[in-house]
C-alpha cells in the first residue's frame, strides 16, 4: 500500500483508539468547522442520531461514512457531557480551471472533457481527478500523434478554501511514421498492401492529409481494409497475428510492424437455398446470390447477396427477415459451400415516423416527401425513395434514416429520421480572370423560406454588362398532391460594349407565372405563361444583324411567351451526387399574339456513374435549337452562346460562335456542349463530403445561319482541374482550364471561380 493510502487511514486508526472507552447515550450532536456544507448534510450521512448509544463500532462507521462523502479531508469525533461533537475540515472547491498553450484543440472542448473525469469549476477538488485530467489532456494529443506533449499542472490556493487549477501544455510536434513493415505476406507484395492502407510514411501530400501521423484508430481501419482485401480475394483464413508499434526515444519517430497469416485461397464448391418458399421461391432467391460454383470466395459478394435477399423480402413488408449464409468448409480442398437459410419472419408495418434535427424546417416539409406512410406495410423501396427525396431537397447536410422495432410487438416498427440542417440562404458572387481582367456577378436566394420549403430568389447585378433586378418565388406544394406554382418578376439591362458580343443596349421588363405537375416521384411536367417588353438601343459599332432587326420590328417589342418543360431527376443527392441522372427539356415559344414569333428548345442530360466508393464519373450533354416561325426571324437577344463556367471552361464567357466584322460574338441558332468530369475527394479527406476535386474535359460550339462571319466556330475543347467546396461561407467552385484546340481569334480565360456566402 502506498504512502497516500496510509495517510488516508491514519485518522481512522486514531479515531478507533480514541473511542476505546465506555459507550454513552448521545444527548445532542454538534458540527464544527463547516463553511459551505450544510449541517443537515452531515447529519444525513451520520449513521447515528440523538438517543443512540455510541460505541467503538458506531464511531468507526461514522468516520467511514463522512470520509466517503468526499467533502472532507479530515474528520474528528469528540464527546463532551453526552454531546457528540463532529469536527470537520472541508476539502477546497475548484474556483477556476485554465488551460494555456493549446493550439490544436478548442479550449472549451478540452474543458468539457475534463468535466467527465471530475474536474470542473465549482466542484470539490480531488487530487485523483487532477491526475486523471492531466492524463486525459495527454491522451487527446497522443490520439493526434503528438507523443512529445508535456502537461504541467499548477494548483494555487485561494481565500475561502478555494483553489485555482491551471494546465500549461507544451504541444510539441507530431510523431511521424518512419517505417511500416508487413511480415508474412506471400500472395501480395508490400507495395500492393501499402496502397490499401491510409497510414503511410512522409511524402509530398502528407503535410495536408496527416496520414504520416500515427493513430490507433487509423491503424485499426487499415487492418480492417487489409482483412477485407484478403477476404474478397478468397483468403478465408486470413488473420493479423500481431501488431507492434514502437517509438523512438525522442518520441519523434514511429515504427509499425504487422504480422499477418494469409492462409490458403478458397473457391466456392456449391450454393444452395433453404427455408420457406411461401414468400420468396428458391429459384428467385438463387438469382439474387452473386456467388457461383467455381468462383473465388468473396466476403463482399456474400454480404451483398444477403443484403439483396433481405431487401427483397423487406419490399413485401418482412422487415425482420433472417437471411443466414451457413458455410461448409473443406480445409483439405480449400473449398467452401454455402446454404442460404431464409426465414421471412413476421410481416411488419410502420407504426410511427419520428423526425429530429429539423430546428428550422417544418415537419410537414419533410413528411410530404415520405413515400412510406405510417400504418402502412413496411416497403424497402419506399423507404429508400423517401430518404432520397429528402436528401434531394438540398436543405440538409446529413440525412440518416433507420428503423427500430416497437417493444412488446413482433409486427411493428418505427422509422427514425435524423437530419442536420445547413444554411439554405445563399449570397453568390461569380468571378473570372482572363485577358479582360476580373469580372463579377451576384445574387441572393433562400431555398427554404422560413422553414416552409418555399423558394425565394432576389437578384441584384450591377456589373458593366448585365444589370439585373429580379424576384422569383416558388411554392413546391401549391396543392397537396405536389403541384407547384411560381412567380417571376424581372428587369434586365444589358450593355455589351465592353464584351466580345456585338455591341448594343437592351432594357427588358417581364413577369410570369409557372406550374409544375409531378408525373412520378422522379418526373415533373412544367408549363408557364409570361409577358415581357424589350427596348433595344444600337451603337455605331452594332452589327448589321442588329440594325436589320430594329428596322424590322422597331426598337421596342412586346411578347407573350409560353413555356413547356419536363424534368426527370434520379440523383441520390442534390449536394454530393454519386449516382443517378438529371434530364431537362425546355421549350420557349413566342405566341402568335406577340410581335415576334419564335421557338427556343434546350435539352440537357447529366449522368452520374460511381466508379468506386469515392470516385464518380459525370457526363453531361447540353443541346439547343432556336428559330422563327410564321415568316418571322429569331430575335437576336434569344441567340445561344457558349464558353465560360457551366459551358466550355478555358474560353471567355459567351465568346464561342459566329462573330461580326468587329470580332464581337453574335451567338447562334444551334448550341452543343458536352462535359466529362471525374469527381473524387481531396487527398486525405475521403470522408469529408464538402470538398471535391475533378478532372474534366469540355467541348462545345455555337452555330449560326449561313453567311455569318465564322469567328470561333466549330468545336472547341478544353481540359483542366476543378475544385468544389461547400465551405462554411458558402459553395466555392474553382477551375483551371487549358484550351486544346485554341485558334488565334479565340478569347481565353484560364481561371474561373464562383464564390457563395451563406446567411
Amino acid at each position: 500500500m502506498n504512502f497516500k493510502k496510509w495517510a488516508g487511514l491514519l485518522p481512522l486508526l486514531y479515531a478507533t483508539s480514541v473511542w476505546a472507552i465506555e459507550p454513552f447515550v448521545i444527548k445532542d450532536i454538534r458540527v464544527e468547522g463547516i463553511q459551505r456544507t450544510e449541517p443537515g448534510t452531515v447529519f444525513s450521512y451520520l449513521p447515528v442520531k440523538v438517543g443512540d448509544t455510541l460505541n467503538d463500532d458506531r464511531a468507526t462507521a461514522s468516520l467511514h461514512a463522512l470520509f466517503a462523502t468526499g467533502f472532507f479531508k479530515d474528520v474528528e469525533l469528540k464527546a463532551e457531557q453526552g454531546v457528540l461533537i463532529v469536527v470537520v475540515k472541508e476539502r477546497p472547491t475548484v474556483a477556476s480551471v485554465e488551460i494555456d498553450g493549446v493550439k490544436d484543440f478548442p479550449k472549451q472542448q478540452l474543458l468539457d472533457n475534463l468535466k467527465y473525469v471530475g474536474l470542473a469549476e465549482g466542484r470539490i477538488f480531488d487530487k485523483s481527478a487532477l491526475e486523471k485530467s492531466e492524463n486525459e489532456l495527454k491522451r487527446q494529443y497522443i490520439a493526434r500523434g503528438k507523443y512529445s506533449v508535456v502537461v504541467k499542472t499548477t494548483v494555487k490556493e485561494l481565500e475561502r478554501n478555494r483553489v485555482a487549477v491551471s494546465f500549461n501544455v507544451e504541444e510539441g510536434g507530431p510523431s511521424k511514421i518512419q517505417r511500416i513493415n508487413i511480415v508474412g505476406n506471400h500472395a501480395y507484395d508490400e507495395d500492393e498492401l501499402f496502397d490499401i492502407m491510409k497510414l503511410t510514411t512522409p511524402g509530398w501530400f502528407t503535410w495536408f492529409s496527416k496520414n504520416d501521423q500515427y493513430s490507433k484508430t487509423k491503424l485499426s481501419a487499415d487492418m480492417e481494409s487489409m482483412r477485407t482485401f484478403y477476404m474478397n480475394s478468397g483468403y478465408m483464413d486470413f488473420n493479423i497475428e500481431s501488431t507492434q508499434v514502437s517509438i523512438s526515444p525522442d518520441k519523434q519517430d514511429i515504427f509499425i510492424t504487422l504480422n499477418i497469416s494469409e492462409g490458403e485461397k478458397y473457391t466456392v464448391s456449391g450454393v444452395k437455398v433453404a427455408g420457406t418458399q411461401a414468400v420468396l421461391s428458391h429459384e428467385e432467391t438463387r438469382k439474387m446470390i452473386g456467388l457461383n460454383e467455381g468462383d473465388v470466395f468473396s466476403r463482399d459478394a456474400l454480404t451483398e447477396s444477403t443484403r439483396k435477399i433481405g431487401e427483397r423480402l423487406g419490399e413485401d413488408g418482412y422487415a425482420f427477415a433472417n437471411v443466414n449464409a451457413v458455410p461448409e468448409v473443406d480445409k483439405a480442398k480449400h473449398q467452401v459451400a454455402f446454404t442460404f437459410v431464409v426465414d421471412p419472419m413476421q410481416r411488419a408495418y410502420v407504426r410511427r415516423i419520428n423526425i429530429s434535427g429539423n430546428d428550422k424546417s417544418r415537419d410537414e416539409v419533410i413528411r410530404r416527401e415520405f413515400r412510406q406512410m405510417e400504418s402502412g406495410w413496411f416497403a424497402t423501396s419506399k423507404i429508400k425513395k423517401s430518404k432520397q427525396r429528402i436528401d434531394r431537397l438540398g436543405f440538409f447536410e446529413q440525412v440518416n434514416l433507420d428503423t427500430s422495432q416497437v417493444q412488446g410487438t413482433n409486427d411493428q416498427l418505427d422509422l427514425n429520421l435524423r437530419v442536420a440542417e445547413k444554411s439554405t440562404g445563399n449570397f453568390q458572387i461569380g468571378a473570372g480572370y482572363g485577358s479582360e481582367g476580373v469580372t463579377f456577378s451576384g445574387g441572393i436566394t433562400q431555398s427554404n423560406l422560413l422553414g416552409t420549403g418555399n423558394y425565394l430568389s432576389t437578384q441584384i447585378n450591377t456589373s458593366k454588362v448585365n444589370e439585373v433586378y429580379s424576384v422569383s418565388y416558388t411554392n413546391p406544394y401549391y396543392t397537396d398532391d405536389g403541384i407547384s406554382r411560381g412567380f417571376d418578376v424581372y428587369k434586365r439591362k444589358t450593355n455589351t460594349t465592353s464584351t466580345y458580343t456585338s455591341q448594343y443596349y437592351s432594357n427588358t421588363l417581364g413577369m410570369g407565372v409557372r406550374f409544375g405537375v409531378p408525373i412520378t416521384d422522379d418526373e415533373t411536367f412544367q408549363y408557364g405563361l409570361s409577358t415581357e417588353k424589350t427596348t433595344l438601343t444600337l451603337t455605331s459599332s452594332s452589327s448589321q444583324r442588329y440594325i436589320d432587326y430594329v428596322n424590322t420590328f422597331g426598337a421596342t417589342t412586346s411578347n407573350v411567351l409560353g413555356t413547356i418543360g419536363w424534368t426527370r431527376d434520379t440523383r441520390d443527392s442534390a449536394i454530393y451526387t454519386t449516382d443517378g441522372a438529371v434530364q431537362r427539356s425546355y421549350l420557349e415559344i413566342g405566341l402568335p399574339v406577340s410581335s415576334q414569333r419564335f421557338y427556343k428548345w434546350t435539352y440537357q442530360h447529366e449522368l452520374f456513374y460511381p466508379l468506386s466508393r469515392n470516385t464518380t464519373l459525370m457526363l453531361n450533354g447540353d443541346v439547343g435549337v432556336a428559330g422563327g416561325y410564321g415568316g418571322k426571324p429569331l430575335p437576336v437577344f434569344k441567340n445561344f452562346y457558349a464558353g465560360g463556367t457551366g459551358s466550355v471552361r478555358g474560353y471567355d464567357s459567351y465568346s464561342l460562335g459566329p462573330r461580326d466584322s468587329s470580332n464581337n460574338s453574335l451567338g447562334g441558332k444551334q448550341k452543343v456542349v458536352g462535359n466529362a468530369e471525374l469527381l473524387f475527394p481531396m487527398p486525405g479527406m475521403d470522408k469529408e463530403k464538402s470538398v471535391r476535386l475533378s478532372l474534366f474535359l469540355d467541348g462545345g460550339a455555337v452555330f449560326g445561319p449561313p453567311g455569318d462571319v465564322p469567328g470561333s466556330t466549330g468545336m472547341r475543347y478544353s481540359t483542366g482541374l476543378g475544385l468544389t467546396w461547400f465551405s462554411p461561407a458558402g459553395p466555392i467552385r474553382l477551375s483551371w482550364a487549358k484550351p486544346l484546340n485554341k485558334q488565334s481569334q479565340d478569347k481565353i480565360q484560364n481561371v474561373q471561380f464562383t464564390l457563395g456566402t451563406t446567411f
